[in-house]
């Protein structure tokens, strides 16, 4: 579930300041393990070392080929000099899907099984959240964003009731196994997917019923003629259901940075 278009105009010149890190940024990629149920899970800690100041922390989840060096970087160009993200591992430290395959046999047991997801992903959360002792995270400042299958994840973790600001999620998955959890949403919620991605535009209506339980401010955006992965720099395939879009990138990270911008200085 990864996703090409041309750069073009200011998507270009955004894409282009969100991706280049100024001279001066220090980034950090540390590791950071865990153990949940007798397995072992080890994810990644960035953030710009050169910026002391405390800053929001978020529970990143990539897509479905999960940790790796495209997630990473991807992480770096989010977390610039502005957020401490934790990119979370879901599938645990031996399991390193190497193509499409192997990603939907590493992802199938945890669509399958939403309590699972939602353990892992909480953890996550609360790894984060430990990480304050010796990174710059602010601890008023928490949320999450996902990314395809991750999307998936973070939706998760605010349906499980986590007390976190925000929950952002790009081309997610949109199912759940049990409707009534929106109830439980204490996050604001921004959900951006496209409008021609046939892998999730049949669960659109069934989303939006289950959103409208949810206590707290939410958002559905559909960005017109984008398909599934569209922030996905690696998916260049010119045509398909999986492809990266230039323009529809930059616009949900814009809209994801006002979202968490608006979330993260709210009074309480």
């Amino acid at each position: 579930m990864i996703c090409s278009s041309r750069l073009t105009g200011c998507a270009a010149l955004l894409l282009g300041i969100l991706a280049a890190p100024p001279a001066w940024a220090r980034m950090v990629a540390k590791p950071v393990g865990w153990a949940l149920d007798g397995m072992r899970f080890q994810s990644v800690l960035v953030y710009d070392d050169a910026v002391a100041t405390r800053r929001p922390g978020l529970v990143m989840v990539p897509n479905w080929h999960g940790v790796n060096a495209i997630a990473i970087d991807k992480a770096k160009m989010i977390a610039g000099r502005d957020y401490v993200i934790l990119l979370t591992d879901m599938y645990g430290a031996t399991i390193r899907p190497a193509d499409d395959g192997q990603a939907m046999a590493a992802v199938k047991p945890l669509l399958s099984d939403r309590v699972l997801m939602r353990a892992r992903v909480r953890r996550a959360l609360d790894e984060l959240r430990s990480q304050a002792a010796t990174a710059p995270i602010d601890m008023s400042r928490l949320a999450a964003i996902g990314f395809c299958f991750g999307g998936a994840a973070v939706l998760d973790l605010a349906r499980s009731g986590a007390d976190v600001k925000a929950v952002v999620s790009f081309h997610g998955n949109l199912t759940t196994d049990d409707p009534a959890l929106a109830r439980h949403i204490r996050a604001d919620v921004l959900v951006m997917n496209g409008a021609d991605d046939a892998t999730t535009s049949p669960d659109f209506g069934a989303f939006l019923d289950e959103m409208r339980q949810t206590p707290t401010d939410w958002q559905f955006v559909v960005i017109g003629h984008a398909v599934h992965c569209f922030t996905e720099t690696e998916a260049t395939a010119p045509t398909g259901m999986c492809r990266y879009d230039a323009r529809a990138a930059a616009r949900s990270y814009a809209l994801m940075r006002q979202w968490l911008a608006a979330r993260f200085t709210r009074a309480p």
